[in-house]
């Protein structure tokens, strides 16, 4: 156990949680580090490390460490499991977790929700929503979505056609031939499919999604056009909107935040200050403030 591990430890046993020294070790390590960081606290204390931040910090400060503190899977998995308790689901998180992950991430995710409640996850969430949304959403927790990386031309012609002859040519749409490509085809293949559509219609998808659909399926679906364009592009927009107006939405902040500070996040402080013409660095620094300010700001590194 390092030095740095050891002080997590020790300085806990004085009165008081230290947050600049919690700030300063769980921002600064990788979620693996911060995993062998746990293993030794519980064995410095007997005590597991979340459930000692649980006990010492409060609020969205102690959500966000709590965050940092546990593995990608799992966090991800909780994620899903809070957005299905209480009497109403919270699709926005839904939409943002399944549209934005990878095979392997969705299938990490499933494996802990069996885990951890012996249920599969594709069932319960059968039970929360329902319809063309429930479709859609379901092929995506499946984690079946083609992972081919070569591109078939000819296809996507030929899917931009299906698309703009369920929606745009036609009076009425038909969902189900927008469910089956957008959550079937590989990204790269969505990504040509993007193009021929414009070629075709005249319109971007987006645009014609916007005007056809509505409701839970409509943000579902804009939410997988906007992430097979860019997933970096797609996080700056949700950070945005987490933080602009009166108040902060700081769940899907902290969410964020932590699960794509190893994956993307200078790559979203890129498309969030091409977006707005000024950082994310300033923009959470101008929103939060104190311990959870300070957190955020340090996974989020430094100003660009």
């Amino acid at each position: 156990m390092s030095e740095r591990s050891l002080k997590v430890c020790t300085e806990w046993a004085w009165p008081g949680t230290k947050d600049k020294v919690l700030i300063d070790i769980l921002t600064h390590r990788s979620s693996a580090q911060r995993q062998l960081i746990c293993e030794a606290y519980l064995g410095a204390t007997g005590r597991t490390l979340v459930e000692d931040l649980k006990g010492d910090t409060r609020g969205d400060f102690e959500d966000l460490l709590v965050a940092l503190a546990t593995p990608p899977a799992v966090y991800d998995c909780h994620e899903v499991m809070r957005a299905m308790e209480g009497a109403g689901t919270k699709d926005s998180v839904l939409i943002e977790i399944f549209a934005s992950r990878s095979n392997q991430q969705i299938k990490a995710l499933t494996d802990v929700y069996l885990e951890e409640t012996e249920k599969m996850l594709t069932l319960d969430l059968r039970s929360e929503i329902s319809g063309d949304f429930s479709d859609a959403l379901l092929l995506l927790a499946e984690g079946k979505r083609d992972d081919n990386t070569a591109v078939d031309a000819d296809k996507a012609k030929e899917d931009a056609q299906t698309l703009y002859d369920a929606g745009e040519k036609k009076w009425g749409t038909d969902e189900t031939k927008f469910v089956d490509i957008l959550c079937n085809r590989s990204i790269p293949q969505l990504r040509r499919t993007l193009v021929e559509y414009k070629n075709i219609s005249g319109k971007t998808l987006q645009h014609s999604i916007e005007g056809e659909m509505s409701g839970e399926l409509e943000e579902l679906l804009v939410a997988i056009v906007k992430c097979v364009k860019s997933i970096p592009a797609f996080f700056a927009e949700r950070l945005y909107e987490s933080m602009k107006g009166g108040g902060t939405d700081e769940s899907t902040l902290n969410r964020i935040m932590v699960g794509r500070s190893e994956i993307d996040m200078l790559d979203i402080r890129a498309e969030f200050k091409k977006l707005y013409e000024y950082s994310l660095h300033s923009a959470i620094e101008s929103d939060l403030s104190d311990s959870l300010g300070e957190c955020v700001m340090a996974i989020c590194g430094g100003e660009d």
